[in-house]
């Protein structure tokens, strides 16, 4: 039996504890919840009211804020902390944490100051004891649905084949499908990537425009994604698969959508800070559109739909405008 360390008491931390309490495998799971009145609600209530009401949270699972506690002979260590705090969290867990284990990133973002994959910044923080073996977790994932058993596809990156089995193993169940590939690189940027398409998406649907404005930004969106991917080392085939098309799909169309929610409120007029102050949960896409256009920039590729929205989020600009702008780019070949 392989004790699982969670890091991120949110809705897909919550989500992913439940799931992995049916996978094939039998496992000691601990979620570490930074609110620690929040992991005592969870461990009274067996539901996390805050962040994914309406779930039974399993017995099997043992919901803590105390880190070394969650983290003690841990043999597989997920990361679900947003990452804005992942190097300060995965800092904290340091000295708690084993040689030996085997670490999964599970986190749909970049580091804002440094524009790293959750990946790279894992690798920086535990550089500093140990060289570790790290896989990521992606893929059209509502924590919801997935925690209520409704049949979920995912992919999970390894470089390592043999420690992308070993998870694949460890995690599927009779609704939970992994799919294993190479590509972390190209894993990780369609991740962060489809939360910015989603504003965009949601800013449409805002704006009361139709299927076909849609079917045009999520082709585009794809289009741009696989463009800047592939220029950073990813792989054109990955984000036509689950981590990019598929999570592309779920995250545009998807009424769960907290990046696609963001973008239709900003479609209705209202301001970000305004939309901001009314959730409880992280819009990742808001945080990493400045990182990927940091990235763009150094790799001189041009992403019209992120810049967009960007300047939706952080220069004033109107949606109506944003479309207008991208409407008139010089006409060019597909």
């Amino acid at each position: 039996m392989s004790r699982i360390a969670i890091l991120g008491g949110g809705s897909w931390g919550t989500g992913l504890a439940v799931v992995l309490s049916n996978s094939r495998r039998k496992h000691d799971l601990r979620l570490w919840v930074r609110n620690a009145s929040l992991a005592e609600s969870i461990e009274r209530d067996r539901e996390n009211r805050k962040y994914l009401p309406g779930v039974a949270v399993p017995p099997s699972v043992r919901a803590s804020a105390n880190l070394e506690e969650v983290l003690h002979e841990a043999q597989i260590v997920l990361g679900v902390v947003p990452s804005a705090h992942t190097r300060a969290i995965f800092a904290l867990a340091l000295p708690y944490l084993s040689r030996e284990a085997v670490f999964v990133n599970a986190t749909k973002g970049l580091e804002p100051a440094t524009h790293l994959r959750m990946s790279e910044v894992i690798s920086q923080v535990l550089n500093a004891r140990f060289v570790p073996a790290v896989a990521v977790l992606s893929g059209p994932s509502f924590a919801a649905e997935a925690a209520q058993g409704q049949p979920t596809a995912v992919a999970l990156a390894s470089q390592d084949p043999a420690l992308g089995a070993f998870l694949q193993e460890e995690f599927s169940g009779p609704s939970f499908r992994l799919y294993t590939n190479d590509d972390v690189v190209g894993v990780e940027l369609a991740g962060a990537m489809k939360n910015v398409m989603a504003i965009a998406a949601g800013a449409c649907q805002g704006l009361g425009l139709g299927a076909n404005s849609l079917a045009a930004l999520i082709t585009r969106g794809l289009s741009e994604m696989t463009r800047l991917a592939s220029a950073l080392g990813g792989k054109p085939e990955t984000l036509s698969g689950l981590a990019g098309m598929g999570d592309l799909i779920l995250t545009c169309y998807g009424a769960q959508s907290r990046n696609r929610r963001v973008g239709f409120e900003l479609g209705l007029g209202r301001s970000l800070a305004e939309i901001l102050a009314g959730v409880t949960m992280i819009a990742e896409g808001v945080g990493t559109t400045a990182a990927l256009l940091a990235l763009a920039r150094e790799n001189r590729i041009e992403l019209p739909i992120t810049q967009q929205v960007h300047s939706i989020l952080h220069l004033g600009n109107s949606p109506r405008e944003a479309i207008r702008a991208i409407m008139e780019r010089p006409l060019k070949r597909e």
